[in-house]
């Protein structure tokens, strides 16, 4: 590790905010920090949807290499978009303290997901929203809907689309609003595994960078999002898929975790959910998984995966 710690991001608004969070909070220990700006997969195919993509780790890949070749020393990026199996040489240095993982709903006419006319254009590139958007109002008329935040923003400001949804986490980072704001309750909009905390990945036996950033990491948001990856990984899914899990304490101080997960078609059709509670992080993603898997979850992930991909099977 060099003396000035260097922190590999994407150059996104949000990105070199979330990358100078962290960047902050190790100067104020007297590190000597710089950012350096790393365009991914994710960041040149912004013409295409999400889901048609096909790359595991779009937005982490060429930031990984950056750290693999040492030009980097931590990699900040937003959990959810973090593969559940870091490649190998990788590894987890912290999990921060998570903020609001829930989705939100911003609409310059429609207070609400149940005001929009019939046929309402709502902009979003999310299967996983998508899915539980449009089982809430089969209607809908989802709109692909990519780029950063601002850029998402202005869409909206355009008057192309009636509404668009976003992660709560990442509009209260930016201090942007609209005239109407609709936060989803966790039972109606499940959010993606890790939503809403961010991860800082240094290459595996890092020591150096380890005993810097690991003051980071909060215990408890860990907990509860190793509690949703294992689930997303059970099923099979990466960030782009029509899979939500959440996972929260059951009482403050408290060591029991609810988790809730769900799986969809893309066209809200069928929505499967289901809650687990347990108290060891790895089991009880895997149990809440294999509810959903006994429960069809495979053959609606069959359907989206298409049919050479592989899925677990039924136990």
């Amino acid at each position: 590790m060099s003396s000035t710690l260097r922190i590999g991001s994407r150059g996104s608004q949000l990105a070199l905010w979330q990358a100078n969070q962290v960047a902050g909070l190790l100067r104020a220990r007297g590190h000597q920090v710089e950012i350096q700006i790393i365009k991914t997969t994710g960041d040149k195919s912004q013409d295409v949807p999400l889901a048609q993509v096909g790359t595991k780790g779009m937005f982490t890949k060429e930031i990984e290499e950056a750290l693999a070749a040492g030009q980097i020393d931590l990699a900040v990026h937003s959990l959810k978009d973090l593969p559940t199996t870091l490649p190998s040489g990788f590894s987890l240095a912290a999990v921060m303290k998570r903020e609001d993982p829930r989705d939100i709903f911003l609409s310059h006419r429609f207070a609400s997901p149940g005001e929009l006319p019939p046929g309402a254009h709502v902009g979003t590139s999310s299967l996983r929203r998508q899915a539980q958007l449009r089982a809430l109002r089969s209607d809908l008329q989802v709109v692909p809907l990519r780029g950063n935040v601002d850029t998402r923003m202005r869409r909206l400001r355009s008057g192309d689309l009636e509404a668009i949804v976003l992660s709560a986490a990442g509009l209260d980072r930016l201090q942007l609003s609209a005239p109407h704001c609709y936060i989803f309750p966790i039972e109606q909009m499940c959010p993606a595994a890790g939503q809403g905390a961010l991860a800082i990945e240094i290459r595996e036996g890092d020591t150096a960078a380890l005993g810097v950033v690991s003051v980071l990491d909060h215990a408890r948001s860990r907990a509860a999002i190793t509690a949703e990856r294992a689930a997303l990984e059970k099923l099979g899914g990466g960030c782009q898929v029509p899979i939500g899990a959440y996972a929260a304490f059951a009482k403050a101080g408290g060591e029991e975790l609810i988790l809730r997960a769900v799986v969809a078609r893309p066209n809200g059709s069928e929505v499967l959910r289901h809650a687990e509670i347990g108290c060891e992080p790895v089991r009880l993603g895997c149990a809440a998984a294999e509810a959903l898997i006994a429960a069809g979850a495979g053959r609606i992930l069959a359907a989206v995966y298409g049919e050479e991909a592989t899925v677990p099977q039924q136990p």
